[in-house]
């Protein structure tokens, strides 16, 4: 057996990468690691971090499929980021005109916690830590 020591990355493939690229940097505050055109593939590749551990890879492909995108749904459910303060988050989030959920307080772990969606509807929660 094999072990796995940690998330690598994040890859997400968005529909309209100048307004998928601001959300994550400037909604979401991600730093730039790295950006690449890739003209074979007629495609961006951004990299960026996600506090000083992880990384998400944001992709633009010509015309991609569209994909179910519900939290309920088959396949990747959502991406969850944790934050100091919920509150802060939400006002942030919303100062951008993006609607976000009601608060909600998770029944196990007692976390306060909401969804909102990136550009391409793709469900983000964020949870107070």
């Amino acid at each position: 057996m094999f072990k796995i020591n940690k998330v690598h990355h994040i890859a997400i493939i968005c529909s309209d990468y100048e307004r998928s690229k601001r959300f994550y940097t400037e909604v979401l505050g991600f730093s730039v690691v790295r950006e690449v055109y890739r003209t074979e593939r007629d495609s961006y590749k951004l990299d960026l971090n996600v506090g000083d551990e992880y990384q998400i890879e944001l992709f633009s492909f010509p015309n991609p499929p569209a994909r179910t995108s519900h939290p309920e749904a088959a396949g990747l459910r959502h991406l969850a980021f944790e934050v100091d303060d919920l509150d802060v988050a939400v006002k942030h989030i919303e100062a951008h005109g993006i609607a976000v959920e009601p608060i909600r307080i998770d029944e196990f772990t007692g976390k306060r916690f909401t969804f909102f969606a990136d550009p391409d509807g793709l469900p983000v929660e964020v949870v107070e830590r």
